[in-house]
């Protein structure tokens, strides 16, 4: 009796412990601006936004570790270009190496369009083909990579949703 609950038990709790195939589709684009920062300065004509969209495609996109360094890199250089201020630009980039990371079970974690999960793991050709063609169609819309709706991320009133 107890090897015959046994046989008919044991596939369920393997078939329970089987690996779901990933999707091999990211999700469309999206991006809240500067996620839990502000957009822009509402003392100074500052805005970073910019900066911020470029960086959220990047990690939409996700990859390898090293990509996200250089994501991260290039989010400062922008911020520190637009406002000449090192301390903000600074602060950003700490916000993001600390908060950042693909471990990490947040709407803005690198590779954040793809299912949780995926960490470090670099683009297949397809994927990445996948990829290019929606960031292309989303350029398309926006090629200068400007937040629309005048969201103020963490800041203030709503945030900035760009989808193609």
């Amino acid at each position: 009796m107890r090897g015959q609950l046994l046989a008919l038990v044991a596939p369920l709790v393997l078939a329970g412990c089987a690996s779901v195939a990933a999707p091999t589709s990211i999700a469309p684009f999206s991006t809240d601006g500067c996620s839990l920062f502000p957009d822009r300065s509402p003392a100074i004509p500052a805005d970073w936004c910019d900066c911020c969209l470029a960086h959220d495609l990047a990690y939409w996109r996700g990859g390898l570790e090293e990509a996200r360094l250089q994501a991260d890199m290039a989010l400062k250089t922008c911020v520190e270009q637009k406002t000449g201020n090192p301390g903000l630009a600074q602060t950003m980039f700490l916000g993001v190496r600390a908060g950042g990371g693909p471990q990490v079970r947040t709407p803005f974690r690198w590779g954040y369009g793809w299912p949780y999960g995926r960490g470090y793991r670099g683009l297949t050709q397809a994927e990445a083909a996948d990829v290019s063609a929606q960031e292309d169609a989303y350029r398309a819309t926006n090629p200068s990579l400007q937040c629309q709706g005048g969201g103020q991320g963490a800041g203030g009133v709503a945030p900035v949703r760009c989808s193609p």
